[in-house]
């Protein structure tokens, strides 16, 4: 995905090299189709990039646009299975062998889906690899069963009020944005639906070569911040990201959340106002989303505290943040 970035700004005659200065990730690598690129660098390229571009639909563009068979053997173990459903179960065992950063979660019985999570990336920082991954699994599953099927749910979890429309007219479905999971779902009998290109002996070589390629690479864990932020951001428009409630969802008690933090020299005040910021940023540049949308969603019990609170974390408040983005001030009513 990064390297379809790259190539859609060369294309618009925008020099990749300072966006790449600023990711860590260096010309050497992109050039290199066996080099493993880090996640995290990967999601700011994809955030620089997008801007650079003047497009906020940048991960589903791509999506929409690249060869499936560039994912490789991924591709292939795919598309060699028998069933969609077992399609799936290996899109979960193997999806890392593609992106290290996103984890695969088939989901069966009542349905047929894939739950898309994060390892080692706080998610709140990415939109657009989320886009671009829901999108691919769409067109995955309609490239792979030779149909046209279409999700029955989708989910997301970051919020987006403008420019959704297109994402989903191309899914064929209503998309819940702020979502608390997210997910592509199907109806039940999709995963019983017979691929026209299933091999069961070249499926098998496949599924050797993805093990060995799997052996190669260690699952990214990530730090026990990102965990924590993973944990926080979700929370945040019911107002409970609180210790306790974060705690609980990370599987621990409140002590042992503050003795990893502590041992990591953190401190859960400064993760929480963290998340906010970064959340805050994407949020401004989504104008569809009011200012006072956006104190809910990151918490806020009144937009006056999310103004004073962005206002000491930046020197401006949130409306003037947002004019200036688009190249002038104005004054703000708080």
């Amino acid at each position: 995905m990064t390297r379809l970035a790259i190539a859609r700004l060369v294309a618009a005659g925008i020099d990749p090299a300072p966006l790449l200065d600023q990711t860590g990730i260096t010309s050497a690598k992109i050039d290199d189709p066996d080099a493993w690129l880090a996640a995290d660098g990967q999601v700011m390229l994809l955030n620089l990039a997008a801007d650079a571009l003047q497009d906020d639909l940048l991960g589903f563009h791509l999506a929409q646009e690249f060869d499936l068979r560039q994912a490789e053997l991924l591709y292939y173990v795919l598309a060699s299975s028998e069933a969609l459903g077992d399609a799936l179960t290996r899109a979960e065992r193997y999806c890392s062998i593609a992106n290290e950063s996103i984890v695969l979660r088939y989901i069966s019985g009542t349905m047929a889906g894939i739950r898309f999570n994060y390892a080692g990336i706080p998610r709140h920082v990415d939109r657009h690899q989320m886009e671009f991954w829901m999108t691919a699994m769409v067109r995955i599953c309609r490239r792979l069963t030779g149909r046209d099927i279409s999700p029955i749910r989708m989910s997301v979890t970051h919020p987006r009020c403008a420019r959704s429309t297109a994402i989903e007219e191309f899914v064929s479905c209503s998309i819940a944005f702020g979502a608390g999971a997210d997910e592509v779902a199907f109806a039940r009998g999709v995963a019983q639906l017979r691929l026209p290109n299933a091999d069961p002996y070249l499926n098998k070589v496949l599924v050797r070569q993805c093990e060995d390629a799997l052996a190669q690479h260690e699952r990214l864990e990530g730090s026990f911040q990102a965990r924590v932020e993973n944990a926080i951001a979700p929370l945040l428009p019911h107002g409970r990201a609180r210790v306790d409630d974060v705690a609980r969802a990370l599987g621990m008690s409140r002590r042992t959340l503050a003795r990893r933090l502590a041992e990591e020299h953190l401190s859960f005040t400064a993760i929480l106002e963290r998340v906010r910021l970064n959340l805050a940023h994407h949020y401004l540049k989504d104008p569809g989303l009011s200012v006072s949308r956006i104190a809910w969603l990151l918490g806020f019990q009144e937009t006056s505290a999310f103004t004073n609170s962005f206002r000491r974390w930046t020197g401006l408040t949130p409306t003037q943040m947002r004019t200036q983005s688009n190249g002038h001030m104005e004054a703000d009513p708080y």
